[in-house]
């Protein structure tokens, strides 16, 4: 998935630094906010235990899977064959309010269909959480690759681009599998933090003020299938707003998050456009402990105002260079 910061390309980099601070076999290894995961997935099979947890549904959804999921599933291939290869319906609830029907046009009228179809037979397999959630992280993923969208779910584009006109195939969101039990969870994470503890804490918060539950919204409609009332051109739902989003409040929950970490490494990514300044990390993070930051330059995904093909002015997917930097604390024991 195309995901504002998504540390896929990342991701080898960061998991040697943090392996060469603290070896994690045998370790409790925490990501905070997990977005898609790709952090944990890279230490699944290292740490003695993965804490993979996102306040938004989808995420939640897709960690269930990648984090959770880690016994063979003998029968899921079969059931993605089934699925695929139902008679699609029409009454559904992404066909009548994000296709055509309501001027919206985020998926093709075929996509939306089948999106609807697959999504409801999927709840006849809710007694089987492991299954379940590998379907439902396959659904996400697999809507994800034909909507009709600038990668963001800000506003849908005038006509279909070319992926958005394919169909959509149900894949399989192969996880890893392992001897470990893992932990997912769905909480806020300055509240979470109070009920854990571990021995790797790896951080990825918002930098800016985009909401990640507006920008992904139709991935959580998908993933909880719950009817309400879309607001407006888009389509919006009623969406967790986050204080690490907030100018106003985003160094009160660092402080706080960190303060209350009962982790003997903290390491947390965080770009040189992000609303907390390097600076105030250091000042925070060093009052705690050992403090260390590393950086390195790499080009990531963001968003950049542009009206081409769009229902109206929102933002189109780039790429950009900008600098990561990793802030690393050895922290003291209270």
């Amino acid at each position: 998935m195309n995901y504002i910061g998504s540390k896929f390309k990342l991701s080898s980099w960061i998991k040697e630094e943090i392996s060469q601070k603290v070896e994690p076999k045998n370790k409790i290894f925490c990501d905070l906010f997990a977005g898609t995961g790709i952090i944990g997935r890279v230490f699944k099979k290292d740490a003695k235990q993965v804490i993979s947890n996102d306040i938004e549904y989808y995420a939640y959804v897709l960690n269930r899977n990648y984090i959770g999921n880690h016994k063979n599933l003998k029968e899921k291939m079969e059931v993605i064959e089934y699925l695929n290869n139902l008679p699609l319906r029409d009454d559904g609830f992404i066909f009548n309010n994000y296709c055509s029907p309501a001027n919206r046009l985020y998926f093709s009228d075929e996509n939306g269909k089948k999106i609807d179809t697959i999504r409801i037979e999927i709840e006849k397999f809710k007694d089987d959480k492991d299954l379940y959630y590998f379907l439902l992280a396959s659904l996400i993923e697999s809507a994800d690759k034909v909507a009709n969208t600038a990668s963001v779910y800000g506003a849908f584009l005038k006509k279909l681009k070319k992926t958005a006109q394919k169909e959509m195939i149900l894949e399989p969101a192969i996880y890893e599998e392992n001897e470990n039990e893992h932990l997912v969870t769905q909480k806020d994470a300055n509240e979470f933090i109070k009920e854990i503890k571990g021995d790797i804490l790896y951080l990825d918060p918002p930098y800016n003020s985009r909401q990640y539950g507006a920008n992904y919204h139709l991935l959580n409609t998908i993933a909880e299938y719950k009817e309400f009332e879309p607001k407006g051109k888009t389509g919006l739902r009623d969406y967790y707003k986050s204080p690490w989003c907030q100018k106003g409040k985003v160094k009160r929950v660092f402080e706080d998050l960190i303060k209350n970490a009962d982790f003997e490494w903290i390491f947390m990514s965080y770009n040189n456009e992000g609303l907390l300044k390097s600076e105030y990390i250091k000042d925070i993070m060093s009052s705690y402990g050992e403090y260390y930051v590393i950086k390195r330059k790499y080009k990531k995904f963001k968003c950049k105002k542009n009206k081409k093909n769009l229902l109206f002015p929102f933002s189109e997917a780039i790429h950009s260079e900008t600098i990561e930097y990793l802030h690393i604390l050895h922290k003291r024991k209270s």
